[in-house]
C-alpha cells in the first residue's frame, strides 16, 4: 500500500563507518530470527548536500547484554533514498555493514543530493524491511528562504510518563527538530519516582557499563511515539547530564566515582550508536566532538553547544547558591576551546538568525527575594564569565538576531537577556526560549498566570508553565514566532496538545511579545510543499569509508 505522511507517523514508530559489500558479508549463522528494526529509523545534521540516516537492528532489544539479540557478525543493511513517499524514483541506493562491534547501529552518511529537498529512506535487512521516514535537506548555502518550521524538544524520562508529546510534534510535521539534551535517563526502577508512583519502569540497573547503557537507549527507542518523531525530519541532537549521569562535569561525577572515566566512554559510545550523527562525531575513549554548525541559508545559523564535556565543576557543591565561585571570571561552562569556537560563528555570521542550541539556562533566576543572590550553579548562571563573555561576544559582532533554545528545566520558560544583570532596565540584548520537558516530572500543573513568582524580582523572566510538552518555532525573515505547547497529562497515554501561549521576537528587535494564550489543538507546521524532483536515474552504489 502507498506511505501517505498520516501512514508514516502512526505506523513509524550514516557516522559508523559505512563499509564495502565484500566486507558486509561475513559470514555468520543462520538467519536473523526476527524483525530488527525494532527501534525505528532516524535522520539527522542536514546540510544543504546531505545527512545521516539511522537505524539499528534488535531482534530482541531489551536483551541485557545490550546487543539486542543479534548473532555476533555484521549482518549486511541495504538502504533506499528516494524523491517519493512510494519509493518510485529512487535516487540512490547502497549496502552497509550493522556490526557488532557497534552494537548493530548504521550510520549512512550521504552528500552530493540537490539542497532544499525532501526525501524518504528506508532499510533492509535478510526479508525484512524498516519502517520509511522523512528527512529533508537544507536550503543552499547562501540562498534566503522564506520561512522554517522546527521544533525543540528536552528531557524524556521513561519512567515519569507516555511520550505522547513525541507524537504529537511529529504530527505537526515540522522541516527540523532539536532535541537539547537528556534524552535517556541512567537510573534503576523505583530510584527516581513521581508522586502517585511512576507509570511504568526502566529495565535494568542503573546505566554504568557500555551493556546497560545500549539496553537503556534500546528501551527508549522502542516507543513508538518517539519512533514517529524521529521518522518525521532530521534531528540535531545534543546531550546534557542523565545520557550519563546527573550534573556530571567534565572528569568529575556528581558523587565520588573511581569509575567514572569508563562509564564517561560508555555513556559516549552508547549515545553515538543509537543517534543520527555524522562520523566528525564518533567518539575516542571518553572525548566526543558534539558542538558544531547547522546552516539553513541565510536565514538561520544553528550553533549546537557542548555545556557538560569542557565545563569546570560546579560552584559550592551545586544546587542553588550564594557562590562567589560563580563570578569567577575564569570559570568556564564551555571550555575555551568551543567559546573560541563560538566567538568566532558570531563574527563570521550571515545568518538573519543565530540560534544557541544547548542545555542549561542561560538568563539569571535569582530565587531570593532579597539583597543575596541566590542562583543554580549548574545553570549559566554559575559561570557568568562564560555568559559574559558570549554576550558580550554577540553584541561585539553585531549579531543580527541572537537566539538561545533551552532544556534542561522541566517547564516552559521565555525571558530577555541582558548585559547588565545588576540593572533591571537594562537594555535586552536577546532572547531565551526555554521548553519543557516531554515526560521528565510527571503531569506537572498549569500556572494561570503565566508567571512565576521569582518574576516579581526577575523581571526579564517573562512566561512560566509547568505542563509538559515541547516548543515549535516558525522563523522566517522578519519574524520568529514561538508556541509553547503544552499536554494535560503524561501518566496516561494519548493525551491531545495545545498552545499554552505564544511570543513573537521581531528582527532586530530582541526581546518578547506576546501573542495570546491559544486553546485550540495544534495545527501543522510544515512551511513548504515537497518540490517536484523529477525522474532521477537510479545509481547503484556503495558506500565506503
Amino acid at each position: 500500500m502507498p506511505i501517505s505522511r498520516r501512514t508514516l507517523l502512526t505506523s513509524a514508530a550514516g557516522a559508523a563507518t559505512v563499509i564495502p559489500l565484500s566486507a558486509a558479508t561475513t559470514p555468520g549463522r543462520g538467519p536473523l530470527p526476527a524483525d530488527p528494526f525494532t527501534l525505528g529509523v532516524a535522520s539527522g545534521d542536514p546540510s544543504p548536500d546531505g545527512f545521516v540516516l539511522w537505524t539499528r537492528l534488535a531482534v530482541t532489544p531489551l536483551a541485557a547484554d545490550g546487543l539486542g539479540g543479534m548473532p555476533s557478525r555484521a549482518v549486511p543493511v541495504t538502504w533506499e533514498l528516494a524523491a517519493d513517499e512510494r519509493f518510485r524514483r529512487v535516487i540512490r541506493r547502497g549496502v552497509t555493514a550493522a556490526r557488532p562491534d557497534r552494537a548493530h547501529s548504521v550510520h549512512v552518511e550521504l552528500d552530493g543530493l540537490a539542497p532544499g529537498r525532501e526525501f524518504f529512506y528506508r532499510f533492509h535487512a535478510e526479508r525484512y524491511t524498516s519502517p520509511t521516514g522523512r528527512t529533508r535537506t537544507a536550503p543552499a548555502r547562501w540562498s534566503r528562504p522564506s520561512a522554517l518550521a522546527m521544533a525543540f524538544a528536552s528531557c524524556s524520562q521513561y519512567e515519569h510518563g507516555y511520550f505522547t508529546a513525541y507524537r504529537r510534534l511529529a504530527e505537526d510535521e515540522p522541516e527540523l527538530i532539536l532535541h537539547l539534551g537528556d534524552y535517556q535517563y541512567e537510573y534503576a526502577p523505583d530510584t527516581y519516582n513521581i508522586p502517585g508512583g511512576n507509570p511504568r519502569d526502566h529495565e535494568g540497573p542503573e546505566t554504568v557499563t557500555l551493556a546497560n547503557y545500549r539496553q537503556r537507549h534500546a528501551q527508549y527507542k522502542t516507543d513508538p511515539d518517539l519512533q514517529a518523531a524521529h521518522a518525521v525530519a532530521p534531528w540535531a541532537v545534543v546531550w546534557d547530564d542523565h545520557e550519563t549521569e546527573n550534573n556530571w562535569a567534565d572528569e568529575v561525577p556528581e558523587q565520588p566515582d573511581p569509575n567514572f572515566l569508563a562509564r564517561r566512554a560508555a555513556a559516549f559510545q552508547a549515545y553515538w550508536e543509537n543517534m543520527p550523527l555524522r562520523r566528525s562525531s564518533i567518539p575516542n575513549g571518553i572525548d566526543m566532538l558534539l558542538h558544531r554548525r547547522l546552516h539553513w541559508g541565510r536565514l538561520a545559523t544553528f550553533h549546537m553547544l557542548d555545556t557538560r564535556q569542557y565545563r569546570d565543576d560546579q560552584g559550592c557543591g551545586d544546587g542553588y547558591k550564594d557562590c562567589a565561585a560563580a563570578a569567577d571570571p575564569a570559570r568556564s561552562i564551555t571550555g575555551a576551546e568551543q567559546e573560541a569556537w563560538l566567538l568566532d560563528g558570531f563574527r563570521r555570521s550571515t545568518a538573519r538568525w543565530d540560534v544557541l542550541g544547548q542545555q542549561v539556562f542561560f538568563g539569571q533566576r535569582d530565587n531570593n527575594s532579597g539583597p543575596q543572590k541566590v542562583l543554580s550553579m549548574d545553570s549559566w548562571d554559575g559561570y557568568q564569565g562564560s555568559r559574559d563573555r558570549i554576550t558580550r561576544g554577540w553584541v561585539d559582532a553585531r549579531v543580527r538576531n541572537p537566539v538561545v533554545l533551552t532544556g534542561d528545566v522541566h517547564a516552559h520558560w521565555a525571558d530577555e537577556l541582558k548585559l547588565d544583570w545588576n540593572d533591571p532596565t537594562s537594555k535586552t540584548v536577546g532572547t531565551e526560549l526555554v521548553c519543557s520537558s516531554i515526560t521528565s516530572g510527571g503531569n506537572g500543573a498549569d500556572v494561570a498566570s503565566g508567571n512565576h513568582t521569582w518574576a516579581a524580582w526577575n523581571p526579564h523572566l517573562r512566561f512560566y508553565n509547568n505542563q509538559r510538552g515541547y516548543v515549535r518555532a516558525r522563523i522566517t525573515g522578519e519574524t520568529l514566532i514561538a508556541d509553547f505547547v503544552v499536554l494535560p497529562y503524561v501518566t496516561e497515554a494519548g493525551a491531545p496538545a495545545h498552545t499554552r501561549a505564544s511570543f513573537v521576537i521581531e528582527d532586530r528587535v530582541p526581546g518578547l511579545h506576546k501573542v495570546a494564550d491559544n486553546p485550540t489543538p495544534s495545527p501543522g507546521l510544515r512551511t513548504t510543499a515537497p518540490e517536484d524532483q523529477g525522474a532521477e536515474t537510479v545509481r547503484q552504489e556503495t558506500e565506503r569509508p
